[in-house]
């Protein structure tokens, strides 16, 4: 440690026990109410406007404009960059977005991210307290979960300005200890001085802003830690720029330890976003001053009741004397540089994300080459659910019912398997070692899938997300049941085979046309659960009836050979439990139009 480190140590130790520890307490107690305000602010609105997340996901395509736009929004209503960032890295791991997609919603998760320094601009901390009070009350005695949720939301808001306020009081008396303005004289940035010592004080602060944010893991917090070191002249505008700029950098360190353990894709995600904003920041840092000039230039000539940065007001009381803090000093104030720090923020990833817009696709080109696949090619995974996506329940969900579709893709090929199987007179070994992998695939989906549902289940979700991976957890079961289903009809034609028992032409041919019409209904069902179609149902029953009938009608027309006398025991019973196979997996079938509507 420093002399000088030590020195603001020492100065901290000034004076009683009680005044050092009331303001560590202040700074720490704010900080921490910041950040579960922020936390609490996320879930609430992830859960009232889950279902807009989805379709803002959704949305995502080729258009890098659109990705971008879906990331800004996605960011702005779960109020953290990290979250944004480290949902697209475990979609890319999972192969549901392609790396330009990605790099596309990096970009606007960035903008999306500098909501926040616009929500601690407001100066409204002295109403924290009644927010948080109020919106309490409303979330303990609302039956309704939208209100209920909504009064949560707005309990972190109120968390978020009242830990700001707690923090710019913490640090008012910094400002008079000697050896923190010599500390932070190392990193003076003076844009009137050699450009080379002013570009290398921005550097400095820009690296102290990029280690403290890689310490918390939250930009949020560290730009709220700078707006409230600003604010009470503990640090100059130019120094919170520059801490900002690093605060950009520091963020990414989130997305790099999402990226552990997952796949080249993925890894590839994250260094986008690393990469993004090192390239930024380094472009930025080179015309630093010109950059603060003109958001200077902005908050003075152009914002609203703007004013310059960099202006001092003094705090009066009743008698127009200036007051003064208890370390003797004069009280004062900047009153615009809250906005000015906020624009800084909010221009830096604005002009980034517009520089990097036209060669998404040469960064992606690039970082393929960077971080190639390597000469053991990765082993493919199975189930695309990763535990990351559980801080994102509303757009989790949406992933398990992805899962869900691929699992209904899997039924759809072992019936029409079976049907070649069922239909012809020589066994395709492929075929039937195809059918039964799939049928352990689908197990192991429905295993991972109502794993992972239950995960979410136990975590702060609103009754909308909870009754989704409810009925996601029936439909597993139900796709389970019919890859069962479907692969005892193969089994049953295997011992057909293996006995040397065959079925009349008649049965042949009725058999032959039942699985035509199940393997069509099935397809109707999948069709509605891709769709997410709930009016299937009606037209469902309707044809499931018909099945019905035609399986009846099978099976009355089968006992009267068995009374004939033309078909052995043996291969009657196989017909009949084939017949049970197919109603078997009507049934099934018919239970997940039944949950799609809600009736189950």
């Amino acid at each position: 440690m420093t002399t000088v480190e030590f020195g603001v140590l020492a100065e901290l130790t000034k004076g009683s026990e009680i005044d050092k520890l009331a303001m560590f307490f202040t700074i720490i107690g704010g900080l921490g109410i910041f950040l579960l305000g922020m936390k609490n602010m996320s879930e609430g609105i992830q859960a009232v406007a889950g279902d807009r997340l989805r379709k803002m996901i959704n949305a995502v395509t080729n258009n890098r404009l659109m990705a971008c736009g879906v990331g800004t929004g996605v960011t702005m209503l779960v109020q953290s960059s990290s979250i944004t960032t480290v949902m697209v890295v475990g979609m890319v791991n999972a192969g549901v977005m392609s790396l330009v997609q990605a790099i596309g919603v990096i970009l606007g998760a960035n903008i999306g991210t500098t909501i926040t320094g616009w929500i601690l601009v407001l100066k409204v901390g002295k109403y924290g307290l009644p927010l948080i009070g109020i919106a309490a009350i409303v979330y303990l005695f609302s039956k309704k979960d939208r209100i209920k949720f909504t009064a949560s939301f707005l309990v972190g808001l109120g968390m978020v300005f009242y830990g700001l306020m707690l923090m710019k009081n913490g640090f008012k008396p910094i400002r008079g200890l000697e050896s923190f303005n010599n500390l932070f004289s190392r990193f003076e940035i003076d844009v009137t001085a050699n450009y080379f010592i002013t570009y290398i004080g921005v550097l400095k602060c820009a690296f102290v802003g990029a280690i403290l944010t890689m310490i918390v893991q939250s930009s949020s917090a560290t730009l709220g830690i700078t707006i409230s070191l600003a604010a009470v002249g503990a640090i100059d505008f130019y120094q919170a720029a520059a801490l900002v700029l690093g605060e950009n950098i520091g963020t990414t360190i989130t997305a790099m330890l999402a990226s552990i353990g997952t796949n080249v894709y993925a890894k590839r995600a994250a260094y986008a976003h690393m990469m993004i904003n090192i390239i930024g920041v380094f472009w930025i840092t080179l015309v630093f001053p010109f950059y603060v000039a003109g958001v200077k230039y902005v908050t003075t000539e152009y914002w609203p009741d703007g004013g310059d940065p960099d202006q001092v007001v003094k705090i009066l009381d009743d008698n127009g004397v200036q007051k003064v803090d208890e370390n003797g000093l004069p009280m004062i104030e900047y009153p615009y540089i809250d906005e000015a720090i906020a624009l800084t923020h909010t221009g830096f990833n604005v002009v980034n994300s517009l520089a990097f817009m036209p060669f998404l696709g040469l960064l992606a080109a690039f970082l393929t080459r960077m971080i190639p696949e390597g000469g053991a090619k990765e082993k493919k995974q199975l189930v695309h659910l990763d535990v990351r996506m559980l801080e994102t329940p509303a757009i989790g969900i949406q992933q398990s019912y992805t899962e869900l579709i691929r699992m209904g893709e899997g039924n759809k090929q072992m019936l029409v398997l079976a049907d070649e199987i069922v239909s012809g007179t020589d066994i395709d070994k492929a075929k039937v070692d195809r059918i039964f992998s799939l049928e352990n695939k689908i197990d192991v989906y429905q295993k991972e899938v109502v794993e992972y549902l239950s995960h979410i289940l136990t975590g702060t979700v609103s009754l909308e997300v909870s009754d989704r991976a409810r009925a996601q957890v029936r439909i597993a079961d139900e796709l389970e049941s019919i890859s069962d289903y479907v692969t005892n009809l193969v089994k049953l034609n295997l011992k057909m085979r293996n006995t040397d028992l065959v079925f009349s032409d008649q049965g042949r041919a009725e058999l032959k046309a039942l699985h035509k019409i199940v393997e069509d209904y099935v397809q109707m069902i999948f069709i509605a659960l891709s769709d997410e179609n709930g009016s299937v149902l009606n037209k469902a029953q309707v044809q499931g009836n018909t099945i019905t009938h035609a399986i009846k009608e099978s099976r009355g027309k089968h006992l009267q050979r068995v009374a004939d006398g033309s078909t052995t025991p043996l291969a009657s019973l196989i017909y009949t439990d084939t017949l049970n196979a197919y109603r078997r997996i009507k049934d099934h079938a018919l239970n997940i139009g039944e949950v799609l509507s809600g009736e189950k």
